[in-house]
Formats: C-alpha cells, structure tokens, sequence
C-alpha cells in the first residue's frame, strides 16, 4: 500500500514551481517578450489616462489644409489618421480590443479542446473516434477561411468575433491533448490509482488534468499571438470587429489607401500587432523549453 502511495505522488508534476519564474528571467527573449506584454497591458488599461484625446474625436487641427493626415509631431505623437483622429489614442483603446479577444477566444479555444481531447483520450472507443474525427474534419478547413465564413454569418462584435475566433481554434489543442491523455492514461500510477479503486472523475482531477497544465499554459501562451493575428486579419478584411470600435486589424484597414501619402498610419499598427505576436511567442517557447525536459539545452 505504502509503495503504491509513493508511485502515485512521485508522479505529481514538477513542471510549476516556484524557480520557474526565476530561470524564466534568466532568459532575455523571455524578459522582452514579458516587457513587451507588460507594456501593451498597462497601456490597455490606462487607455482613458494615457490618451491625449477620445478614440473617435475628429479634431479641427488634425489634417492638413489639404485635408491629408497629419504627421507624427509634438501633439499628435503618432500621427492623426484620414478623419483627423489622433493615431496614439487609437491604438491604445485598440489593444484592448486585442488583448481582451486574444485572451477570451484563446481561454474558449483551451476550454474546448481540453474538454474534446481528455474525452477523446480518455473514454476512446467509438467516442473517441467519434470525436477525433471530427477534429480531423475541422482541421481539414483553412482556419482562415473558416472564420471568415462563421463571421459573415453572425453580426460582427467584439465578442462574436472572440466565440468565431474560438471555434476555429480549440482544434490543435484537441489534438494535443488527446495525445497526452492517451500517454498518461496507460502510466503505472493510473494503473495503481484503479486499483485502488479510484473513480474515473478523481483520476482526470488530480492525475491527468495537473499533468496536462504545463502543456495547457504553454500552448495557451502561444495561442494569444495566433489570435491576435487572427482578430487583426478579420479587422482587416472587414469582417472583424466594427468601427467606431478601434482595433489594430481595423486601423490599418481604413487608412490602407493611405499607404504611400501616410505610411505611419500602417506601419505603426502592423508594428504593434507583430510585436505583441512575437512577445507571446517568445514567452511561450521559454515556458516549453523549461518545462519540457527534452527542450532543456536547446535554447
């Protein structure tokens, strides 16, 4: 009885400790990626405080008299775009548009694939098969293309865009998960936890689900850039969130016609929308890399 108490303890992960976040920080792609994170964060939050000027004020003094965008300048930091709106404001209330879907949709798209992998994993069978199927249907369509569909169906907001977003995501976590469950699930612990007597639901609580956290979180990590690009290229393509609301997508796709005469007002948001991506990616590869013992020396 003793011996198999110690299997199953010894077999509680050790991936989330407490020296995580230091050796994290020992890693300087990590600390800018985080850096990067932080400061699009607190500038969501305060958007009211650190904007210059409403979101959608059109001001007298923001064109030209030939009625073009102004530049970037002492007032208007990042420029002002074709209406006379100011560009910092924008993009300020416009990260929380990015960061409140990247966070919704990819929290829903982990929900369900968690939920769609550890049944699948689990149960197998013709449930299994069943479910797994359909996964390999939904990751046979262009995830792309899928969102476009689902959004012009429904009437685009800021949280049909996140469920949209969701829908066409949860499946490579599915997949994952599944592979994992079906892993652990033939483990000698799981065994000896049976043995013991153990109902299914305390075994997927405390054995399968803490063992799939690591994977959870870095994967959940990573999935917030996938769906920031996403959320801007649905913006763009105009079948994203909506004006008056700013988003990063939707900036750039009205003053795209502006490209040449009033470069800013593309490049400064397509620059915040790869790095915020390229943060969330490098902070996730350092989560993998540290919590993946096979990872450990590569980076």
């Amino acid at each position: 009885m003793t011996e198999t108490s110690n299997t199953v303890a010894a077999a509680i992960p050790t991936d989330i400790r407490p020296g995580l976040f230091r050796r994290l920080m020992r890693r300087k792609t990590a600390v800018f990626g985080a850096g990067v994170i932080a400061l699009v964060v607190l500038g969501a939050l305060f958007a009211p405080q650190l904007a210059q000027f409403p979101p959608d004020q059109q001001n007298f003094d923001g064109l030209t008299l030939e009625g073009a965008p102004m530049p970037p300048n002492a007032t208007y930091w990042f420029g002002t775009d074709l209406l006379g709106r100011d560009l910092f404001s924008r993009l300020l209330y416009g990260a929380q548009t990015s960061l409140i879907i990247g966070v919704v949709a990819n929290g829903l798209s982990i929900l369900i694939g968690t939920a769609v992998g550890v049944t699948a994993g689990w149960r197998r069978g013709w449930v299994g098969a069943v479910l797994m199927r359909f996964t390999d249907l939904m990751m046979a369509f262009p995830a792309l293309l899928l969102a476009i569909c689902l959004a012009a169906i429904f009437q685009p907001s800021l949280w049909i865009v996140a469920l949209v977003i969701a829908l066409v995501n949860w499946v490579q976590t599915a997949r994952i998960i599944y592979t994992q469950t079906i892993s652990l699930a033939e483990r000698d612990f799981i065994a000896a936890e049976r043995t013991l007597g153990a109902s299914d639901w305390r075994i997927l609580r405390h054995h399968i689900l803490p063992h799939l956290l690591p994977t959870l979180l870095v994967w959940g990590t990573l999935g917030i850039s996938i769906t920031v690009l996403l959320e801007a290229t649905l913006s763009f393509l105009g079948v994203g969130v909506q004006p008056p609301t700013p988003s990063w997508g939707n900036i750039i796709f009205e003053n795209q016609t502006y490209f040449q005469s009033a470069p800013w007002l593309v490049f400064i948001p397509g620059a915040a929308i790869l790095l915020l991506a390229l943060a969330f990616n490098l902070v996730g590869d350092a989560l993998r890399e540290e919590m993946d013992p096979t990872q450990k020396g590569r980076g």
